[in-house]
């Protein structure tokens, strides 16, 4: 079964009629009708509980989808009673807010332990007249707390009569526009619903059916009271009647009222996916399940028990199990959110250790004299200002002829034309941007001025000095530049550490 269902029960003390409604379509179908009973005798609190054991079971093997189904509950007459009451108000709100005090006026009763249902049968300037409904707070509570241990809720609990009026409206259709009567009786219960056009709501009326009576003058009998109480004493046209024992002759009842009369079908405008009801099965009973399923179908006001004692929470239910069920979604959602982000995280952590423990050797490579930053930026900030003092030390002076290394690689030449001859050994080379110093020794003082005159082929030759050694070595330290320096035109001076002697 697809789809919102509808499920109405028709309950008594001792039985129940269930029926499924289907909202798909233009008009509702009767999907499942089935009748529970409980055993002769067994019609106290302990068999109302297990009859809505009996109903679970029954919908849970015919309807495996009633939990999720709106339920309806139409209360059988002989446990409720009606009454008329006048109200001096005709707005809606009004009715509800003063009619347990209008009731309790009226029935000259307390009516403190009672549950209160009402319908507005007319409205005048004078006030409206309602139709009002007590049943017993105790029954209500053993009913619904038994269908609700057995995971079923009703959203409404209704009387009979008005389910089955409700049904009559929808589904039975008597030709003429005038004023009608319909008639129906059940195999122990009969209901007269009084069609009006002058009403907003039918006039309703339920009796008992003792098993000896006749049915045709118990009805004529009380379709005559009802017509005088109603004040439709000439004013009805027609007259429509059913009875489930088929004990009801309509020609005859016609005659006796002097009404036309017709004998009606209750089910024959019903679409239904199986053979509903079936001839077991009270056709009256049927209705009634019907009619209340139908509540779900209108818009309109329902005479509702529910509003006055244990209003239905399954909405409110329904709607925290929603939130709780997001809140939980939401939770889970936000942790495997924090798991991965937390994940994501800590291998980026491990990544920056790995980046900042190679960057550390390298800055302290370059930078050995500071500390190393606790940040990563600051240290690449501080290695950019020593790139920009190297650069700005070096930037001007680095031409081709006038670089480090090509100065080196004169001084060097030199060397290599020299060094094997004078057993050259070198001390210290000294090379700045405007002059290069070099210290060394050779074997005698002739192999350096050798040295020295090498060196003159390409570089300036500046101040020179020699100092002798005790193992005959000569110790020089000369300075120069390159020829086309510029800085120095002038004969380089030789000057030594030992006094020249006087020709």
């Amino acid at each position: 079964m697809e789809g919102h269902n509808y499920l109405g029960i028709y309950l008594s003390k001792n039985s129940a009629t269930v029926v499924c409604l289907s909202s798909q379509g233009r008009t509702p179908a009767v999907l499942d009708s089935f009748t529970v009973s409980l055993d002769q005798g067994q019609s106290t609190s302990a068999g109302m509980a297990q009859l809505a054991q009996l109903i679970c079971d029954a919908c849970a093997e015919r309807v495996p989808s009633y939990r999720n189904s709106e339920v309806a509950v139409a209360l059988d007459c002989g446990m409720f009673m009606q009454h008329s009451v006048h109200s001096e108000f005709t707005d809606a709100k009004q009715i509800g807010q003063t009619v347990r005090f209008d009731a309790e006026e009226a029935l000259s009763t307390d009516i403190s332990n009672v549950a209160l249902a009402f319908t507005v049968a007319s409205s005048a300037e004078s006030g409206s007249q309602l139709t009002v409904f007590t049943a017993e707070r105790q029954l209500l509570s053993e009913i619904l707390l038994s269908l609700q241990n057995n995971g079923i809720d009703p959203i409404t609990v209704e009387p009979d009569i008005n389910c089955l009026a409700r049904y009559i409206q929808q589904n039975i259709s008597l030709s003429g526009d005038g004023n009608s009567i319909v008639g129906l009786l059940s195999r122990k219960r009969g209901y007269l619903v009084c069609l009006s056009q002058d009403r907003k709501m039918p006039t309703m009326r339920t009796f008992l059916i003792g098993t000896r009576q006749n049915r045709n003058e118990l009805l004529a009998r009380q379709i005559r009271l009802t017509m005088a109480a109603t004040g439709l004493d000439e004013g009805v046209e027609r007259l429509g009647i059913f009875d489930s024992a088929g004990a009801l002759n309509s020609e005859q009842l016609g005659q006796r009222l002097g009404i036309e009369t017709s004998y009606l079908d209750l089910a024959a405008r019903l679409e239904t996916e199986s053979q509903v009801p079936d001839e077991s099965q009270d056709q009256v009973a049927f209705a009634i399940a019907c009619g209340a399923a139908a509540a779900h179908l209108e818009k309109a006001s329902v005479a509702n028990f529910r509003d006055d004692f244990m209003p239905f929470q399954g909405k409110k239910r329904r709607m925290e199990k929603t939130i709780k069920l997001l809140g939980v979604s939401v939770t889970l959602l936000l942790l495997a959110i924090g798991t991965y982000v937390t994940a994501q995280v800590m291998q980026t952590n491990k990544y920056r250790s790995r980046v900042y423990k190679r960057f550390k050797l390298d800055y302290l490579a370059l930078a050995p004299k500071r500390n190393m930053p606790k940040k990563m930026s600051l240290g690449r900030k501080k290695l950019e200002s020593i790139e920009r003092g190297l650069k700005s030390q070096t930037r001007g002076f680095l031409s081709d002829d006038e670089s480090a290394a090509a100065k080196l690689t004169l001084i060097l030449d030199a060397f290599n034309k020299t060094a094997k001859p004078t057993k050259l050994t070198v001390k210290k080379i000294n090379i700045t941007q405007k002059l290069i110093t070099i210290q060394g020794e050779t074997r005698k003082r002739s192999e350096t001025l050798r040295l020295k005159k090498t060196l003159a082929s390409t570089l300036a030759i500046g101040r020179t000095t020699y100092t002798p050694q005790r193992n005959g070595r000569d110790r020089f330290l000369l300075t120069a530049v390159p020829k086309n320096s510029g800085t120095e035109s002038t004969k380089p001076k030789v000057t030594s550490n030992r006094k020249s002697k006087r020709k």
